[in-house]
């Protein structure tokens, strides 16, 4: 891998990489969302062959940890009223004699299972759709997480378990793959990739948080998908509404060829439009798809609306 001071300026990274800027109108904030049509919702309900119900995300404040990107903190929880309350001479007393439990958290809105905002990542001054990135001055203006949890997330997903199509636990750390390798492990698992299905891809890369500690972040490059134009081409032609991961950023960190960070959050989510859903916990769904044979089933998320929000926790929902 090239060092960062070698590593070229996204704008000529991703200088021929296609866009879908301006298909849905100037003013669109949901970019490939917008394929998921209600005859895509009807789709992907039929997908549904036994009514198995799978979430698919990460407990927020778990005891063992919780993965994050590295400088964000994990959240916090704390408890505010407890029966302890009750103990001191002026705690609250209610009609009736009831006591309750109050808690808050402190988290990052993008440190457990979330949907990023389209305009949560940019490059030369544009986020999606062309909107200026000083919209996001105290706030995304343009392209937050808001109008996605507004409209929501339904449509035919396919789970490719590329972990165990490469017969590992997990993938190893800067581990690459491309959407050929996809399109073969699909092919593998007997499943067909259509138009406008929701990938959900699974490394397991973050049971190594879970083992290591603060070990995992050593040297930190995450496995995933690698920029090519043929990948971004592909993504673009097949009108792939979200892509959905088990790692904390969706693809491999650091672009193995040239250096760049996270070069599929330019070309994937600000130039396409696709929704990126991270952290998910993906091991139930992959041991029902495995025992079944069943990979593709009915997707449905909704992110909490957050005002101008950059991201939102989610608990998506695969039912089988």
């Amino acid at each position: 891998m090239t060092t960062e001071d070698a590593a070229p300026p996204m704008e000529e990274f991703l200088l021929d990489a296609p866009s879908n800027w301006g298909k849905w109108g100037p003013d669109d904030e949901v970019g490939s969302l917008n394929y998921l049509t209600s005859e895509e919702v009807l789709r992907g309900v039929g997908a549904i062959t036994s009514g198995t119900v799978v979430t698919l995300q990460r407990v927020i404040g778990d005891p063992n940890g919780d993965p994050v990107w590295p400088g964000r903190t994990p959240a916090t929880k704390t408890m505010i009223v407890d029966e302890s309350t009750w103990d001191s001479a002026d705690a609250p007393q209610f009609p009736g004699g009831g006591h309750y439990a109050d808690d808050k958290i402190d988290a990052y809105l993008q440190g457990s299972t979330q949907y990023d905002a389209l305009g949560h990542a940019w490059y030369g001054g544009k986020l999606w759709n062309g909107f200026d990135a000083r919209s996001t001055i105290g706030g995304l203006d343009k392209a937050s997480v808001e109008p996605i949890a507004e409209r929501g997330v339904v449509g035919r997903g396919v789970l490719l378990d590329m972990a165990r199509f490469r017969n590992k636990e997990s993938l190893e750390p800067a581990e690459t793959f491309t959407h050929e390798d996809l399109m073969a492990c699909a092919e593998h698992q007997g499943v067909t990739l259509e138009k406008r299905d929701i990938l959900v891809v699974r490394t397991n890369f973050l049971q190594r948080f879970y083992e290591l500690g603060d070990a995992f972040y050593e040297d930190f490059c995450e496995p995933g998908l690698t920029y090519s134009l043929e990948l971004a081409t592909w993504f673009q032609e097949m009108e792939i509404p979200n892509l959905v991961t088990d790692t904390i950023a969706n693809e491999i960190t650091f672009d193995p060829n040239s250096g760049v960070t996270l070069p599929l959050h330019g070309a994937l989510m600000r130039n396409l439009g696709i929704a990126l859903t991270e952290i998910c916990n993906l091991e139930t769904l992959a041991e029902r798809c495995a025992e079944t044979g069943q990979y593709a089933f009915l997707y449905t998320a909704a992110p909490l609306k957050v005002h101008q929000a950059s991201g939102s926790p989610v608990n998506p929902v695969a039912i089988l």
